[in-house]
């Protein structure tokens, strides 16, 4: 079994990992079922993680404004919690769980949030860890949107 220390992110250019997770109501996907749809950024988060709560309502605005690109958040949390941190954070898009953190584990995770942009050949064609105003801005261009607004108080740089 590897140790904790031993994991690495997958890269972009890399093949993801395909997985089985359920949503919270225990609806079974796959990798190759979201990609089949076309390209997924997915989000792998927790909800104690205070730059996933900053970093939630940007996917949000994101996944309601976007077009050509679905977002999945991976939560490493159970169903009830995660039900609370959307709620609180007003999150609408779909959210899987990953119980045990298997997923997790096999994409290399050691920060929450971290994103991977995978397209339909089920390549990796973005990492991004923490919060990083200029990855958010190139996603949101890629979706044909505006991210942020004047009026927002958005770090340029956060760490996960």
């Amino acid at each position: 079994m590897a140790r904790f220390t031993d994991r690495h992110l997958l890269k972009v250019g890399s093949r993801a990992t395909d997985f089985t997770l359920r949503d919270r109501d225990g609806v079974e996907f796959t990798l190759a079922s979201l990609v089949a749809n076309g390209p997924v950024l997915l989000v792998f988060f927790k909800i104690s993680c205070e730059v996933c709560q900053l970093t939630f309502p940007y996917l949000e605005r994101l996944y309601r404004n976007g077009r050509g690109l679905q977002i999945v958040g991976i939560s490493q949390d159970d169903a009830e919690a995660t039900t609370e941190f959307t709620t609180t954070y007003g999150v609408s898009l779909p959210i899987l769980l990953d119980k045990g953190y298997r997923v997790s584990a096999a994409y290399g995770l050691t920060n929450v949030p971290t994103l991977y942009l995978v397209e339909p050949d089920q390549q990796i064609s973005f990492v991004g860890v923490g919060f990083v105003r200029m990855d958010l801005d190139k996603l949101a261009l890629r979706m044909q949107t505006a991210l942020f607004q004047k009026s927002d108080y958005a770090p340029y740089w956060k760490a996960g």
